[in-house]
């Protein structure tokens, strides 16, 4: 049986009388998500119609998902609200703080050591309040979510950007920031604009070696990096049912590349299996029963283009396999351009490592696909030319795979099996390399490919395709090899060609496992303590900052002025610093250490308008708050892009920066900019950018009358003596005023 059934059973049981007073209320047929949405007000019945991309709507999600690395500092503030237990069904999952260096059993063992204070914490605290916990091994978030908890018409909300990966079982599930989650844990509505729509019509059926991480690479292709932004992506057609759930899943979660809100697939036979499959029979009847409320009124299908804000069409048939990258997730290269491409701008050719897994590409069917090539790899006396790591989406996943004899032929191959966790896709990767500042390359069947993601190298040009693809590049050891049309040599020197890849949706003897790795609540928690040693290093209780002062904001200095792609990567490394996650103060020591500065086109170092001298960015903040001088960011197009870690919107906060001025925003970090109670601004006209000097100091004028809706005033003081005032926007609402003006989301929550 399911977790939460009784929850479950309640949102299908409400769901038609929600829907069809929407339908009343907007007066035509609705799409999905629109269903969904509509079904999830907070307020309950709906009462009006929301304009898209313009109305801001409060929500009352179904649950909530936490990954080890956020979750601790999403639950050092849920502890700050003063909540006895969580209102909504909530895990948190151990994925992201096990480094992969030699093979699952050690790193597993190394992590259980290293991290034992971390775990210990997440632990007692999810058994206070009330929180299913996974333990680390357990697997990725998404993949176990995927497997427990998404259902077909849900509403999640999640603490990582790749929450949207539930879209493969039907489910609005939506990354956030930890406050958002607080929100939600502590029974109080989650607000959000509300999306506007892009369909995507699939016809046609895969075949061949492509697959459905390759219309995911092709719509990025398409639809660029903030293509999606404010966007939910609705997927349907005769195409999409073709398409097994962890396959939905894939695209779904990679939806996030393209900056979608979600990402989600219409209820199908195909969900219905997977239900089964993973011993969810009473979800799937559910759905069954309630399925006409699963997937948009027939008429949107038959005239999309008059229901979508964006319309775009794909034939699987003709889909042909992609590769993206380097460096971005949007550069889409065709199988057959590749090797074009790889020549024409001098990319690394010779593959040093393929990767496949990850939250992305970790299913059962995934696993068989590629070990379908390594099979034919052995069998055809071919030998690996690159190093081959495989990472289990979840310990069920693994455990099938082993009895069914998947990783037995990975490891023919030459292939080491990583641990049920992220590992090398989120820079937890102890990478053996000779000369780590050389260019080189590697390919993974991950989502995000930026400069120094995967191992920290700079030189790295990381490639996105399919876990076949990464496989049979592995074995050609060359980027500029087309699996479909050339052979390769064997080791008796004969030419050889590589067949199609083949797989299985679904394992035939169903999935097994001995050990889940899931730790339920205590029944009740009131008792159970939960201990943060003062003078630890990685945990670090929380101090509420301070509200607004009631004044405009005056001589604030530039701490750096970011040159071109900023991505929360770039605010708030990870890696390495994953370990601080819990420590406000410590983490904070990476304050945009990897942004660019426009003004020396070097990384972590500014200049420090006290002492004009140059130093890192950390340093220079501290100095800052230290002589009581508040400052400001400057940065680019799509600021904050990638992953929901609040961190770098915490850390700025937390060193005095009182406002972030940029040409636009990327959805997550926007929201979680102003939950810490910061100015998050654009540039009305983001030629302004050009305007910012080094030694500038800023006014910020309006506040005293700060209103939704009206610009503010931004006085440039130039170190010549010359001033100028440009405009600055805000998305605030009446709403998020009173968070800027209470100092946080939380204090204002602690308030009430």
């Amino acid at each position: 049986m399911a977790f939460d059934i009784d929850m479950i059973k309640a949102v299908y049981a409400r769901m038609g009388e929600r829907i069809e007073a929407a339908r009343k209320i907007e007066g035509r047929p609705l799409t999905l998500s629109e269903k969904i949405l509509y079904a999830h007000l907070y307020e309950g019945m709906p009462t009006k119609a929301y304009q898209r991309g313009k109305d801001y709507v409060d929500f009352a999600p179904d649950r909530v998902a936490m990954q080890d690395a956020t979750a601790q500092m999403a639950l050092l503030q849920f502890m700050s609200a003063g909540k006895p237990k969580v209102a909504v069904p909530s895990t948190v999952h151990c994925d992201h703080l096990i480094q992969a260096k030699v093979g699952a059993k050690q790193d597993l063992e190394t992590a259980n050591v290293s991290n034992k204070e971390v775990y210990d914490f997440l632990s007692s605290v999810s058994n206070k309040y009330g929180i299913g916990f996974w333990k680390p091994g357990a697997g990725i978030i998404h993949q176990v979510v995927l497997e427990n908890y998404a259902f077909p018409g849900g509403m999640m909300i999640g603490t990582d950007s790749h929450t949207p990966n539930a879209g493969g079982l039907g489910m609005i599930a939506i990354g956030v920031g930890g406050a958002d989650a607080v929100d939600v844990m502590a029974g109080m509505a989650w607000e959000l604009k509300f999306p506007k729509l892009i369909g995507v019509k699939l016809t046609g059926r895969l075949s061949g070696w492509a697959s459905a991480k390759d219309v995911i690479l092709w719509v990025a292709g398409k639809l660029t990096v903030k293509g999606g932004t404010g966007y939910i992506v609705e997927y349907f057609g005769e195409g999409a049912d073709t398409l097994s759930a962890t396959g939905k899943g894939t695209i779904c979660n990679m939806g996030a590349e393209i900056g979608a809100t979600t990402s989600i697939f219409p209820y199908d036979k195909n969900m219905y299996d997977y239900l089964v499959s993973t011993d969810r029979q009473d979800v799937a009847d559910l759905a069954e029963q309630y399925k006409i409320h699963l997937r948009a009124d027939d008429e949107v299908y038959a005239n999309p283009e008059k229901y979508y804000d964006i319309l775009i069409e794909l034939d699987l048939s003709t889909l042909e396999p992609h590769i993206n990258g380097p460096f971005t997730p949007d550069l889409a290269w065709p199988l057959s351009k590749f090797a074009q491409a790889v020549r024409e701008n001098n990319y690394p050719a010779k593959l040093e490592v393929g990767l496949i897994g990850s939250c992305t590409n970790s299913s059962y069917e995934d696993l068989t696909r590629a070990a379908s090539l390594a099979k034919q790899a052995v069998e055809k006396k071919l030998k690996a030319k690159a190093e081959f790591t495989i990472t289990p989406g979840s310990e069920t996943v693994r455990y099938t795979a082993e009895r069914d004899g998947i990783l037995e032929v990975f490891g023919k191959m030459g292939g080491v099996v990583l641990a049920n966790a992220c590992g090398p896709c989120i820079g937890q990767w102890s990478r053996h390399i000779d000369d780590p500042n050389r260019p080189n390359s590697i390919i993974t069947s991950f989502n995000r490919n930026f400069a120094k993601r995967n191992d920290g190298y700079a030189g790295t040009h990381a490639f996105v395709a399919s876990p076949e693809i990464v496989t049979a590049f592995v074995i050609a050891g060359d980027l500029t090899f087309n699996p479909m049309t050339d052979t390769l040599i064997n080791e008796e020197g004969e030419q050889v060609k590589l067949d199609e890849p083949q797989g299985l949706m679904a394992p035939p003897r169903g999935y097994a496992v001995e050990d889940r790795g899931y730790q339920a609540p205590a029944e009740d928690g009131s008792k159970v303590q939960v201990i943060i040693d003062p003078k630890s290093e990685r945990l670090q209780l929380l101090e509420p900052f301070k509200p607004w002062e009631g004044t405009d904001l005056i001589g604030l200095k530039l701490l750096i002025k970011v040159k071109g792609k900023c991505t929360t990567d770039h605010i708030s490394m990870a890696g390495p610093w994953l370990k601080y996650r819990g420590h406000l103060d410590n983490i904070s020591n990476n304050l945009l250490i990897g942004a660019v500065n426009y003004f020396n086109n070097k990384t972590n170092s500014v200049k420090n308008q006290l002492t004009g001298q140059y130093d890192e960015v950390p340093k220079v903040q501290r100095a800052y708050k230290a002589a009581g001088i508040g400052s400001i960011v400057v940065g680019d197009e799509n600021y904050g892009e990638g992953s929901s870690r609040e961190h770098a919107a915490m850390e700025p906060r937390f060193l005095g920066v009182r406002a972030i001025l940029v040409k636009s925003f990327a959805r997550i970090h926007e929201t979680n900019l102003k939950k810490q109670g910061m100015l998050a601004l654009t540039f009305a006209n983001p030629a302004d950018y050009d305007k910012i000097q080094e030694d500038d100091t800023f006014d910020i004028l309006g506040l005293t009358t700060f209103t939704e809706g009206v610009p503010l005033t931004i006085v440039l003081h130039h170190a010549d003596g010359s001033k100028e005032e440009i405009k600055a926007n805000h998305s605030y609402n009446s709403q998020q005023i009173e968070w800027f003006k209470a100092g946080s989301a939380l204090n204002l929550i602690g308030r009430k």
